[in-house]
């Protein structure tokens, strides 16, 4: 009777990278020929440890230098803690335990939770990467979910057609750090809808079916980038994180070249220490073009790879892609084409970057900021101002919207003419734009109006830069006002909501002569007059949810 082990085959499906269109993983997948070895896997604790073992040792014939995705029960990991054999695979196979993720699959049911954390910690310790799989079509409870802090989450694609579910995952991504991957993508409206959700990650048939060889090209269709609130400092360089390719730091010259002629894709390799730590990098056109000079086989074939190397350059996990071309442009000026390592907390190599990738990144972020633009105060619309919003309602920070606009505008055109009322809002707006910060943003909605989110340390400070100036148009004398509602967490469910709050108090604050600028609080009565006559607390009443603002 045969074992079954002669049964069981693998299969490797791409982990595709939405936003550099290339592949990020292979996940190993158990293929047996008979039986369900797989049924068995999730009631034997150490046959499941072992087939996660065999799944190494397959890659490992394939050659494939792509970090690997390997599937473990919930319960396997709570019965069995460190899987010795999953670890003692990966040394075998000449791989980095930091180059394997455990995709770690329910059912969580009767799993102890204390004792599935400590197994987690364990792997975490020996280096190993944690992905919490089946999301949203498994059992996974959510507190599990966040005590776990997986680096990777994979949602199933069938929670696409729940667009608030895949936010609020999206959200607790960002707060926790993790990647998102959708896994299952069979469509191009399905790979849409996992972009616009801000996944980084997908996988499934539309990219390529699971097949016996690691598949060397993938299809990925042409979508838009998602149009989310980009930070200031730029989008997060976990976007475009490409695999390494590492080997040791002792590694000859011989090996090197052997590497980069066998895989055409790869444009550098990376010599780590017994860490991962890199400790030089090794650029493909410049070290293949000292092996094949005169004498330069012979020279450096037998010797190390050191020699024809360069200091690396590395940016930290959380790095901005700014940060990244900030590390290019102090460098050597013929290195601009060299990847860029990506190091986790301890140092350790989880990836390169590549320039181009960054460059055509921040192209289209800045087309796409461009686009909502006003072209009278090159401020953003208000849609930049309200997704900020939401971003800091789910982030649970207090904030304050604010409403700005010259008192009436109309007589201001119609005494002054239009040319001085545009270089009125045009000088409001660079007033703005001067008070602005990381944690200020501006927006110009049309006409006179003005929109700012702001933290409510930074209140002051904006009110101060357009109300204590004395403004003019056309030798008129103008005022403003400005109307701000306080935010607190759970206060507001939305900027819909946050808009309405602000209405009414827009409305209290043009009520008032000159220079004004009206306080209330979302969900509260009464307001504080900041400037104007009668300064101090007036009532009103509380704002009405689910209303918008003329």
């Amino acid at each position: 009777m045969h074992s079954w082990t002669e049964t069981l085959r693998f299969a490797f499906q791409p982990v595709v990278n939405l936003a550099t269109g290339g592949v990020a993983a292979l996940e190993i997948l158990a293929r047996p020929e008979a039986g369900d070895i797989l049924a068995e896997a999730r009631r034997d604790p150490e046959l499941d440890g072992r087939v996660a073992a065999l799944a190494i040792r397959a890659a490992a014939r394939k050659e494939t230098l792509l970090p690997l995705h390997v599937n473990v029960f919930a319960g396997t990991l709570a019965d069995l803690g460190g899987l010795a054999a999953l670890r003692d695979a990966v040394r075998d196979a000449g791989r980095m335990t930091w180059e394997v993720t455990v995709d770690v699959g329910p059912p969580y049911t009767h799993v102890p939770r204390q004792v599935l954390l400590e197994a987690v910690a364990g792997l975490r310790a020996d280096g190993f990467r944690i992905c919490a799989d089946g999301v949203g079509d498994g059992d996974v409870p959510l507190r599990l979910l966040t005590d776990l802090a997986p680096e990777l989450i994979k949602l199933d694609a069938s929670l696409l057609c729940r667009p608030a579910a895949v936010r609020a995952m999206r959200t607790l991504c960002e707060q926790s750090g993790a990647l998102l991957s959708v896994e299952g993508v069979e469509t191009e409206a399905q790979c849409a809808a996992a972009v616009a959700a801000g996944a980084q990650l997908a996988q499934g048939q539309l990219f390529a079916p699971p097949a016996r060889l690691p598949a060397a090209d993938v299809y990925v269709p042409a979508v838009a980038p998602a149009v989310t609130a980009v930070p200031r400092s730029g989008p997060s360089v976990r976007q475009f994180v490409r695999p390494a390719a590492l080997l040791p730091a002792t590694a000859s010259a011989g090996r090197v070249r052997a590497l980069l002629t066998g895989a055409a894709d790869v444009s550098g390799v990376l010599l780590v220490d017994a860490f991962g730590v890199p400790v030089r990098s090794v650029h493909r056109s410049r070290f293949l073009l000292s092996m094949s000079g005169r004498y330069g086989h012979a020279l450096y074939a037998d010797r190390p790879a050191v020699r024809l190397g360069d200091p690396p350059r590395t940016v930290g996990v959380d790095a901005t892609a700014w940060e990244v071309l900030d590390v290019v442009a102090g460098g050597d000026r013929d290195r601009t084409s060299d990847d860029v390592a990506v190091v986790d907390g301890r140092g350790r190599c989880v990836g390169v970057v590549r320039l181009a990738d960054l460059v055509r990144a921040l192209a289209e972020t800045r087309v796409e900021e461009a686009a909502g633009l006003n072209p009278l105060t090159r401020l953003p619309g208000s849609d930049a101002i309200t997704e900020e919003v939401d971003r800091r309602i789910a982030d649970g920070r207090t904030f304050a919207l604010s409403w700005l606009d010259v008192d009436h505008f109309k007589r201001v055109n119609d005494g002054a003419g239009f040319a001085a009322g545009d270089e009125l809002i045009r000088a409001v707006g660079r007033a703005l734009q001067l008070a602005a910060s990381e944690d200020v943003r501006v927006g110009h909605i049309g006409g006179d109006d003005f929109l700012v989110l702001a933290d409510p340390d930074g209140l002051d400070r904006v009110a101060a830069s357009v109300l204590d100036t004395p403004w003019s148009a056309g030798g008129l004398a103008v005022t403003l006002s400005l109307a701000t509602v306080l935010c607190p967490p759970g206060s507001v469910s939305g900027h819909r909501q946050a808009a309405a709050c602000l209405a009414p108090l827009k409305q209290a604050a043009k009520a008032l002569p000159g220079a004004s600028w009206i306080l209330g609080r979302a969900g509260l009565p009464g307001h504080e007059v900041r400037r104007g006559p009668l300064a101090g607390p007036t009532p009103h009443a509380a704002c009405a949810a689910g209303t918008h603002p003329r």
